[in-house]
């Protein structure tokens, strides 16, 4: 019914950057938030970025300064834009977005990932 779809990951040397892609798409009445996270390597799923109605965001501390967060309402789209990048960015991309489908059920659809990988 509604389905997330992460792009525009790659491989990218130090102090590079990368734009990242995340959209949502099928029977969508609302969203009420849209993140980004990120699993390095024999690591957790971490919290990397929040974008919420209105526009507001939120950053971790090991990306902010960085990282962009922000988002296309005609499209349903957010990106992640990443600059001065670093080797332990090198991640699995995860977006999830926080949606009310036109049937008025509230849940959180999560994109296949997409691979990010810093390295000269």
């Amino acid at each position: 019914q509604v389905q997330v779809v992460e792009s525009g990951g790659g491989l990218v040397q130090p102090g590079g950057s990368l734009r990242l892609s995340c959209a949502a798409s099928g029977s969508i009445l609302s969203i009420y938030g849209m993140n980004w996270y990120r699993q390095p390597p024999g690591n957790q799923r971490d919290l990397v970025a929040v974008w919420r109605p209105g526009g507001s965001t939120n950053y971790a501390d090991s990306v902010k300064g960085r990282f962009t967060i922000s988002k296309d309402n005609a499209k349903n789209t957010v990106y992640l834009q990443m600059n001065s990048l670093k080797p332990e960015d090198t991640a699995i991309y995860y977006c999830n977005a926080d949606v009310m489908s036109t049937s008025r059920a509230r849940f959180v659809s999560w994109g296949q990932g997409t691979q990010v990988t810093v390295s000269s």
